[in-house]
């Protein structure tokens, strides 16, 4: 695979990743914490946490009430698909066989992951102080 093509392929895959990542998933979590679990006849729903979130809350010691969810959600979505979309674009440019591939990929995936997802924990550690 070219160059050119894989950065179009990166372009194109964050964009997906990232508008179903952000609207279907965080966003619908979003709504249900907020409105207590209710839906729209006023029944109890299930409240999903955001994993990421709570991951970086406790990893950091950090006060859920000070974060902006809203901003931390879109922030985690743009992590989220910036990692998805760099991954499967590095792997397509490796010319090794599949297993390779999947076991760089799987390596790779979870270096992206802790690193970035630590480097965001400390900006909002230094948010939370000010």
């Amino acid at each position: 695979m070219k160059y050119e093509y894989a950065l179009y392929l990166f372009v194109i895959l964050m964009i997906i990743v990232f508008l179903v990542d952000y609207y279907l998933i965080n966003k619908k979590r979003l709504y249900l914490i907020t409105n207590k679990g209710k839906n729209k006849k006023g029944k109890n729903k299930k409240i999903k946490n955001i994993g990421e979130l709570d991951y970086l809350i406790m990893k950091f010691k950090l006060d859920k009430k000070k974060i902006n969810q809203n901003k931390a959600i879109f922030w985690i979505a743009i992590i989220n698909s910036f990692i998805i979309s760099s991954v499967s674009c590095v792997i397509m440019l490796i010319p090794l066989k599949l297993m390779w591939q999947m076991l760089i990929a799987f390596a790779l995936l979870f270096a992206l992951i802790y690193s970035i997802y630590e480097i965001y924990g400390r900006h909002l550690k230094k948010e939370e102080e000010k």
